[in-house]
């Protein structure tokens, strides 16, 4: 299943809810593994009142809220029944799945908003073995536990003196087992 960006429309003024209710959600509905990272594209803006400098945030897409996801009937619905959305923006009616964003697009976005560069892409699943290329336990393979899109980290399992012992890594430290 392929990963993309899909534009959730929202209430005007809910898009910190949205995206705080959905990612609530992702975890009591247990779609980590469809559901990644979930931005309110906004900018930095430094105002002058009275004087002083205030930096604020200003959203540059009032009213949508990007979401990184795989799109099945399950992660739909989750989405589109999440309070303050009113729909995918690209979807052409009731029950017909939306249009992602193009690479490009996302790229533009997430550089407005000064993230230098898409994250890695993730293709791990969660209970896959991996092999630990850096690190304390190079050389070493385990079952991934965990998956953090946000923190770009996993849990992984290592078997290590006979037992079981769970250890955090950057995604750039592994990779899938040959």
């Amino acid at each position: 299943m392929e990963k993309n960006w899909y534009v959730i429309h929202t209430y005007s003024g809910y898009e910190n809810k949205v995206k705080t209710n959905l990612q609530k959600r992702v975890e009591t509905m247990d779609m980590e593994d469809k559901i990644f990272r979930v931005i309110v594209p906004e900018e930095e803006e430094t105002e002058v009142k009275n004087g002083k400098k205030k930096v604020v945030k200003k959203k540059f897409f009032p009213g949508y809220v990007l979401a990184e996801m795989v799109m099945t009937d399950d992660s739909w619905y989750v989405v589109r029944n999440t309070p303050g959305v009113t729909g995918f923006v690209g979807s052409s009616g009731h029950g017909t799945k939306p249009t992602p964003l193009l690479p490009g697009e996302i790229e533009t976005v997430l550089k407005q908003m000064g993230v230098k560069e898409a994250a890695p892409q993730i293709n791990f699943e969660i209970k896959e073995n991996v092999h630990i290329t850096d690190g304390p336990f190079t050389d070493f393979t385990g079952t991934i536990e965990h998956i953090d899109a946000d923190k770009q980290k996993v849990k992984v399992h290592v078997n290590m003196f006979g037992r079981e012992t769970p250890v955090e890594l950057d995604f750039t430290q592994i990779e899938k087992l040959q």
